[in-house]
């Protein structure tokens, strides 16, 4: 009988090797990288249980979709889980966000304890499943450098380079235009871009090893999430002065509200780059694709000022040397922050339960709207039903000393369209 199954196992694997090649094979790899997603469910009833404030205790379950080394990185790090944690919650936020007007909204309705956060959507090499790698090494980015800042993470601080160093205009550019006056002083409590992209890029890129075309444009795709957060660190400043003049001014460097990213990553997703195969075994030589650092004044000059040696801001810039060559050759390969996919996306008009997809049934739409969020898009061509609701809410809340808010319940009539 053991014969017998052995026999059938053999025979399966040669027809299945003779009509897809080598995909089958590639796509046992695929999503590797993206098991940690499961500790966005931290903080949850018998997921991550808190301790004390910022120690928390990973749930059997949830360890065991963490590798080794980043098992590692977490008992290190004390705080870091939670940063973590806090950032991949702030990935599926801004994600939901981006996408709440589209086909495919970034759903989560399907996760179970074990499974893929997303579903198995990114399965798929496509450009949502781009931006979802991008997306979640972005918050933890993200996340990882505030909380440094903040003091939540025990082995790291507020950047220090910049602390107690003035900034000096020798061609007297300052506001008074006195040569060699300053015009700052760096204080307060930068964020610590470096320890964060350095960190993330450890925890989030385990299990990706670079060989398959997958695992490259998984790679690529964290990359172009962390980029997106360090090009945009900018200088906060506060005044100190008699009588609200401003003297002296301290400035830090400071990351804006995770907002900002989601919308340059929304963008990058609009015109993400579609990518194939390049050919032979030269792909570690071509230089098209080496991370190297963009000509940007500003982000130049964040990277200059890293806590980090010169030596480290080279690893972390050549860090992945391989080429992606783009599905139209006639293209440019894509920049250092492109999104990048190789797979046409799947149909997200109807429920898909293999791939994790709820279709469009039900969703809401606007039946004015020539946009994506419009009926006859969302819809999908299927039509809509209009209905009338009524929605009760609090209204004209007036505060009364001390301390109470007092508010009316009024009931409003509504239309909404649901499609079919």
């Amino acid at each position: 009988m053991e014969v017998t199954v052995v026999l059938i196992v053999i025979i399966l694997g040669v027809v299945g090797a003779g009509n897809v090649g080598d995909v089958t094979a590639r796509s046992k790899s695929r999503g590797k990288g993206s098991m940690w997603w499961g500790i966005a469910k931290a903080g949850e009833p018998n997921n991550l249980s808190p301790l004390n404030p910022g120690v928390l205790v990973m749930d059997s379950s949830v360890h065991g979709t963490l590798r080794q080394k980043q098992r590692r990185l977490a008992r290190d790090n004390p705080g870091l889980l939670a940063a973590i944690s806090k950032g991949a919650n702030n990935a599926i936020h801004e994600c939901q966000h981006q996408f709440r007007n589209q086909r495919w909204n970034c759903s989560t309705k399907n996760f179970l304890r074990g499974k893929n956060l997303f579903g198995k959507i990114v399965d798929r090499g496509c450009r949502e499943t781009a931006f979802l790698y991008a997306i979640t090494s972005a918050a933890v980015t993200h996340a990882i450098a505030r909380a440094c800042s903040e003091g939540t993470i025990d082995t790291c601080n507020c950047e220090p380079h910049y602390k107690g160093r003035p900034q000096v205009f020798a061609n007297g550019n300052n506001a008074g235009g006195v040569a060699n006056a300053r015009d700052f002083e760096w204080g307060g409590c930068s964020d610590n871009i470096g320890f964060g992209f350095d960190v993330s890029r450890e925890f989030v890129d385990t299990g990706e090893r670079g060989k398959s075309l997958r695992e490259k444009m998984n790679l690529h795709n964290n990359e172009a999430g962390r980029w997106h957060v360090q090009s945009q660190m900018r200088q906060e400043c506060k005044c100190h002065g008699m009588s609200g003049s401003c003297t002296v001014r301290t400035c830090w460097m400071r990351l804006p509200p995770f907002r900002v990213i989601g919308d340059y990553l929304k963008d990058r997703f609009d015109g993400a780059s579609h990518i194939t195969a390049a050919n032979g075994g030269h792909s570690r030589n071509n230089k098209a694709h080496t991370n190297r650092v963009p000509k940007h004044p500003k982000m130049n000059s964040i990277m200059s000022n890293s806590i980090h040696a010169k030596r480290e801001n080279r690893r972390r810039q050549h860090k992945y040397g391989f080429q992606l060559k783009p599905f139209n050759p006639e293209h440019k390969p894509p920049g250092l922050k492109d999104l990048v996919y190789y797979e046409m996306s799947p149909g997200f008009c109807e429920r898909n339960p293999k791939l994790g997809i709820q279709g469009t049934h039900g969703r809401l739409c606007n039946d004015t709207s020539m946009g994506v969020e419009g009926c006859d898009i969302m819809c999908c061509g299927r039509g809509y039903r209009t209905q009338e609701i009524v929605v009760v809410e609090r209204c004209n809340c007036t505060f009364h000393w001390c301390c109470e808010v007092k508010c009316d319940v009024c009931r409003t009539k509504k239309t909404i369209h649901t499609c079919v």
